[in-house]
């Protein structure tokens, strides 16, 4: 199990819950050092003090506040502790929400809280119930790492989750940005609609969900520490194209999305809105012309058989006449 990385404990009105709150993700990602290359000596960052011109070691440094260019207000870790705030040793709850009204931008990383001692067990697990049950959420406020900071209290199975939120003013607008507008046909709509369902997953499970770079990194890695050639980058299945069709390109997709999930393909037929005729004169005039041709090649087929059909009883009914000697 983690560390514990804060004590304190869940303001819920009159109710006190002592917790531990220990992080409830890990990172995995593959990290480097920086090495000089001619050499692949280790290059270090070094803290020096700018007025004493030396290194300093860790236990010497504090924090401070810059006032001006030459005044700096020290301010100790104690003192930060010990801040005139409810929330210095506590997680206070503000009230509850439904959690769709949550924006996904405000939530940050999540943590793990769990009852300190058997007289937090009770009043841990009323809380737990009673959050399950409302199908809400509570905000909360707590103060860590020098600062005031919103929070989200939920349910995740047996154990209550607190997740650091964004205050509102640190999501930006995006009233700045430059978003392009085109039309969409309802036909391509209902098309994009039939790939989401055929994409959609019950849970996040499976090779998709897999972190694919850090295991690549570490085959590159692991080759090299072997003396071995790195693995080479696998070629494309088929040639990228400039996909020129929209309603094409969604269909090839809903179907690949089926065959991947073992369903079997539905032939769907979808008729391309036909081009306006540019005059109505015109587009009448045509059917008219080629009824015309057609009924003129009629009569002269018509007309065609009759003098072959008079052709060839003529023959059959003209005597033979022998040969003169």
């Amino acid at each position: 199990m983690p560390r514990t990385i804060w004590n304190g404990a869940i303001s819920f009105g009159l109710v006190t819950v002592p917790i531990h709150v220990v992080s409830a993700t890990e990172d995995h990602s593959v990290r480097f050092h920086q090495y000089h290359r001619e050499d692949m000596g280790r290059v270090r960052v070094r803290k020096f003090c700018e007025l004493e011109d030396r290194e300093v070691r860790q236990d010497e440094i504090g924090k401070g506040y810059e006032l001006t260019k030459t005044q700096v207000i020290p301010v100790s870790e104690e003192e930060l502790r010990n801040l005139p705030l409810p929330t210095a040793k506590a997680i206070e709850i503000l009230g509850f929400v439904p959690w769709e009204s949550i924006d996904a931008l405000r939530i940050g990383d999540g943590y793990y809280l769990q009852p300190d001692g058997q007289v937090a067990v009770k009043p841990y697990e009323l809380l737990r119930r009673a959050l399950e049950r409302s199908a809400r959420v509570a905000v909360a406020k707590f103060a860590w790492s020098g600062r005031e900071r919103l929070g989200l209290l939920r349910v995740r199975g047996p154990v209550l989750v607190l997740h650091a939120m964004r205050w509102p003013d640190e999501v930006r607008s995006p009233a700045g940005l430059s978003l392009p507008t085109g039309e969409v046909a309802q036909q391509e709509i209902d098309e994009a609609l039939n790939l989401i369902e055929g994409l959609s997953t019950d849970r996040m499970e499976g090779e998709d969900f897999v972190d694919h770079y850090t295991q690549a990194l570490e085959a590159v890695i692991e080759a090299k520490r072997e003396h071995h050639a790195p693995p080479q980058v696998p070629e494309p299945s088929g040639e990228p194209g400039q996909v020129l069709d929209l309603m094409a390109a969604l269909q090839e997709s809903v179907a690949q999305a089926r065959a991947s999930r073992g369903e079997e393909s539905e032939a769907e037929v979808h008729e391309m809105p036909q081009k306006k005729p540019t005059a109505k004169k015109s587009a009448a005039e045509k059917p008219a012309a080629g009824k015309k041709t057609a009924k003129k090649t009629a009569t002269k087929t018509a007309a065609a058989k009759k003098t072959a059909t008079g052709k060839t009883a003529a023959k059959k009914t003209t005597p033979h006449r022998p040969r003169s000697a």
